[in-house]
């Protein structure tokens, strides 16, 4: 996918809300594929004819690529060239720095009905040691019970070691690496031996070639093409890749060829992710507000139908990380919530309806502009099954990523995000409640790793710095003997809200 994912083939849109008209056309599930051909072979057409000044003005305006601002003119209206034309690297007005601009809500009373009396809930609880407790008890005591020989064994169970560790969470910063441009993407490998991050400046190899690189061919149908998301299965011989056309795309690496192409969604694919390590089941997420299971042994390319749909968001999302059984996964979104989705509950046809219609009406867009009142709703959507929705969190300016935490030190207790206030956010998955909150970047943090078996966070921000998080236990008199030796300063500063 090299470089024919690079930002000046980019095919990003300019808003969330799209052609009222062109959503109006795509409400039926079994006319979706159709209706997105009709949308793109329009878009083909229109650069290919002549057109007249109206109607390129109100295309370049739809697709974000220019943007009408206040002026001093005799209209009072001036317009304004876009840095780029794609979700992933456009500036807009600004370079992710808000600051205190934008507070994101919180829900003080998250509704928890449906957790409550989900699986999930039991696999935490067993996954923690947390399942026969009839009332809580602190680490002192656990450590007492295990001193007086009360535990079963003789030391701490495997699922009373992740309890414990879920009351150290990363609070101490130390900082990692500066890039001269943003940083996108950073993700710890499956054994956490080796972190990989991206960012604008240049193209690199891990195996210490930092010139050549292997374009992957997807053979797509527009001229003008991006990929959003990419995917690698976990046998590392397939790559998943979502695309600004609205289709899914299989890669074979090891026949060097495409596998498969789906036509997927009616806008932006801006989200994919292998259900678990079977590589059997795909989720996608999309500009249209729906998450979608697709199941490779039944999918034809002619006639593309999805195992099933979830609904609930009102804006596009950006980012869905599965739990890895196969199950439970969760969607981030413009709407500012994260989604817990069980995908034995699809939605039905109110809700897809409902869903599509949210997101018809919208017209705001999130890479340059504040989140509007309107769109903090707060009541669900009909026909929404979502199991939970997270909000605390800010997602602007770019498509902001969320992930489980690991199953291993934390029994995948909580949820984490980057944010556009340059914070990482912490949920606990049964409470919905904002946990912590890690203060320590200048600009919006897209990308976000926890390792696998130690307790460390990795943030990657526009700020163009990738940064580590672990707990540190801090003291009053150690923090006095710090500043009497002059320490303080970024690394070791320990931001926690």
């Amino acid at each position: 996918m090299g470089s024919q994912s690079s930002s000046g083939m980019s095919g990003g849109r300019g808003s969330s809300s799209g052609n009222p008209g062109e959503q109006s056309e795509a409400t039926e599930s079994n006319q979706g594929g159709s209706s997105s051909r009709g949308r793109r072979t329009d878009r083909q057409s229109s650069s290919e004819e002549d057109v007249d000044l109206a109607e390129v003005l109100a295309y370049l305006l739809r697709r974000g690529q220019v943007r009408l601002v206040h002026g001093s003119g005799a209209t009072g209206l001036q317009l304004v060239q876009s840095y780029s034309d794609s979700d992933e690297d456009s500036d807009g007005a600004w370079d992710g720095r808000l600051g205190d601009r934008y507070n994101p809500p919180v829900d003080t009373q998250p509704d928890t009905h449906e957790v409550d009396r989900s699986e999930i809930r039991t696999q935490i609880l067993l996954a923690t040691a947390s399942s026969s407790l009839k009332g809580y008890r602190s680490f002192t005591h656990m450590l007492a019970e295990r001193e007086k020989g009360r535990c079963r064994g003789s030391s701490f169970s495997h699922g009373e070691c992740s309890r414990i560790r879920t009351h150290f969470l990363p609070n101490y910063v130390s900082h990692k690496d500066t890039y001269q441009q943003k940083a996108f993407c950073g993700v710890y490998s499956e054994d956490g031996n080796m972190f990989l991050s991206a960012c604008q400046v240049h193209m690199c190899s891990i195996d210490g070639d930092s010139e050549n690189h292997t374009a992957l061919d997807l053979n797509p149908d527009e001229r003008r093409f991006c990929v959003f998301s990419l995917a690698a299965s976990t046998d590392g011989k397939e790559i998943l890749g979502g695309a600004n056309d609205g289709c899914l795309y299989v890669f074979d690496l090891e026949q060097n060829k495409r596998m498969l192409k789906i036509d997927a969604h009616e806008d932006d694919v801006n989200a994919v992710a292998f259900a678990d390590s079977s590589s059997q089941l795909l989720f996608s997420g999309s500009d249209d507000a729906l998450c979608k299971v697709w199941d490779r042994r039944t999918l034809r390319e002619d006639r593309p139908q999805p195992v099933g749909q979830l609904a609930g968001h009102r804006d596009g999302i950006t980012f869905i990380h599965s739990k890895g059984d196969a199950r439970y996964l969760i969607s981030n979104s413009k709407d500012q919530s994260i989604k817990l989705w069980d995908v034995r509950k699809f939605s039905p046809k109110e809700g897809l309806a409902a869903s599509r219609l949210a997101v018809t009406q919208q017209n705001w867009d999130y890479r340059w502009q504040q989140v509007p009142q309107r769109a903090l709703k707060r009541h669900k959507l009909t026909g929404d099954t979502s199991v939970m929705t997270y909000r605390g969190h800010g997602v602007l300016h770019t498509l902001i990523r969320c992930r489980f935490s690991p199953e291993f030190s934390t029994g995948q207790r909580f949820i984490y995000s980057g944010c556009s206030t340059g914070k990482i956010v912490i949920y606990d998955v049964l409470t919905g409640t904002v946990v912590t909150r890690l203060v320590g970047h200048d600009a919006c943090v897209r990308d976000v790793s926890w390792h696998p078996y130690e307790d460390n966070i990795i943030s990657s921000s526009w700020d163009g710095a990738v940064r580590m998080w672990e707990h540190r236990q801090t003291h009053p008199l150690d923090e006095e003997r710090d500043t009497a030796r002059g320490g303080g300063g970024e690394e070791g500063s320990c931001w926690r809200k």
